[in-house]
């Protein structure tokens, strides 16, 4: 199995979880898979574990990719780290896959000179995200970190702290009304949209406001080159290339 190739433009592509279309996601390997392809960045997740460690993984509880269900952030990161991880496409679990922590994925990013997306799960305390950027700029480099969430006062911790950071504002159940376009100005955030709420007036309003635009998670070939066409900034997705 390998990748689906489109003409992507000049939209830059991040590989979601790693290349989890491939590998199990949020894997070392995920990461590698990505790393070793013209990927321009690898997105992630980050927990705060039960004792203040930086765990990568998605779901609040593990039981959906690995072979015993824990809550993340819950757990001391230890208990998370003696999980098997499922490995891609099968019922099999992995002796050697396990749920990383956060300077592992920043190693990869920095051997392979990739852009991380680094997603912040979950409201968090001002403490952990201030060590989490930390922990970026001493593993790697801010400058090449793209800090993303939900939550909109975890990015507006980060604009206090770092003033020049590239943030995106995670969007995916509504769409861009005035009152979002005032919170993403308010801290000077960049946009990451699920796909199918973007068309193209929203798109070059955005643009016309200075705020570029990441759509996440599109894995259509059709969707994808659609989006490329209105020259999207930025595309996420598991498997497209």
């Amino acid at each position: 199995m390998d990748t689906i190739r489109i003409e992507r433009g000049k939209t830059r592509m991040i590989a979601h979880r790693g290349l989890s279309g491939i590998e199990t996601e949020n894997s070392y390997a995920a990461f590698v898979a990505a790393a070793n392809r013209n990927y321009y960045g690898i997105e992630t997740d980050v927990h705060v574990t039960a004792d203040g460690r930086y765990a990568i993984y998605h779901d609040d509880s593990t039981g959906r990719v690995c072979d015993a269900d824990h809550p993340v952030e819950g757990s001391a990161f230890e208990k998370l780290r003696a999980l098997s991880m499922r490995e891609a496409g099968t019922e099999k679990f992995s002796s050697v896959q396990r749920i990383p922590e956060l300077g592992e994925y920043l190693r990869v990013l920095h051997r392979y000179e990739k852009v991380g997306v680094v997603e912040l799960k979950n409201p968090m305390e001002e403490r952990h995200i201030a060590a989490i950027a930390e922990e970026c700029a001493r593993e790697y480099d801010l400058r090449k970190i793209v800090f993303i969430s939900f939550c909109y006062e975890n990015l507006a911790v980060l604009r206090a702290l770092l003033p020049d950071q590239k943030l995106q504002y995670l969007v995916g159940d509504k769409r861009a009304d005035e009152s979002l376009l005032e919170d993403l100005g308010r801290h000077s955030l960049d946009l990451d949209i699920a796909y199918p709420l973007l068309d193209l007036p929203l798109l070059e309003k955005l643009h016309g406001a200075g705020i570029q635009v990441n759509c996440w998670t599109c894995d259509d070939p059709v969707a994808a080159e659609r989006l490329v066409g209105w020259g999207v900034d930025m595309l996420t997705t598991n498997i497209l290339q």
